[in-house]
């Protein structure tokens, strides 16, 4: 492998508190992402692990530093043209699924291809394939309300990858599961980034979890070190 997907170059995060002290969260980061890679993000919690996820997808920008994503830095952009990197280039999976209730399992997943202007019936098409390798062709007509917790997160899953991003970023995506679904969950995660060359960046609390990653680093007091 011979370039990055997703890059953090000196970064630092820091809150200002009313007139007081700032808060310095995250303190010259350094990570490099390779496409198809996987790592683990690990820490107590308060260690700032969300803060430097949502830093790395353009959701907050860095106090110092920058992240590139294939080369380009994502905090130049206006924040219209960060919402479009995100959705074609970006995938997000939480520990709550975040489905929209009133949607259907396969309204859910298209989202960011209708976002991204993709024909409604193209969309439809490709959500439809994507919930079928998740194994819940079954499932399509279903609403969030209709299914079990493990189906919403795998419809989660496929609705972050539907667009076949370059990164996923996930946020503790096995945290409100028991482990028979935590483990079906991040069999599928591995699955399908093995198979669309995704690269993944994980935070966990689980250490079982982590140890699937090709690397694991700890956050500890907004200092991200290898393990």
């Amino acid at each position: 492998m011979n370039s990055f997907s997703l890059e953090a170059i000196g970064l630092g995060k820091s809150y200002q508190e009313g007139s007081g002290d700032a808060l310095h969260v995250l303190s010259n980061i350094n990570l490099h992402l390779h496409q198809g890679e996987t790592i683990a993000i690990i820490g107590s919690s308060g260690s700032g692990k969300t803060t430097l996820l949502n830093t790395l997808g353009g959701l907050d920008e860095p106090t110092t530093g920058k992240v590139l994503l294939n080369g380009a830095d994502i905090a130049s952009h206006s924040e219209r043209t960060r919402c479009t990197i995100r959705n074609k280039h970006l995938g997000f999976i939480y520990q709550f699924h975040h489905l929209l209730p009133e949607f259907t399992a396969l309204e859910n997943v298209a989202m960011p291809l209708l976002i991204a202007g993709i024909s409604p019936e193209i969309a439809s098409q490709q959500s439809e394939a994507i919930l079928a390798e998740v194994g819940l062709s079954h499932r399509l007509q279903h609403k969030p309300g209709e299914l079990s917790g493990g189906e919403r997160q795998r419809a989660a899953i496929a609705r972050a990858l539907i667009h076949r991003p370059d990164c996923v970023l996930a946020d503790e995506p096995t945290g409100n599961l028991d482990r028979k679904n935590a483990e079906q969950a991040i069999e599928l995660i591995i699955e399908l980034n093995q198979s669309y060359k995704t690269a993944l960046v994980i935070v966990t609390h689980d250490l079982h979890i982590a140890e699937r990653m090709s690397r694991i680093y700890t956050l500890e007091d907004g200092i991200l070190a290898p393990q």
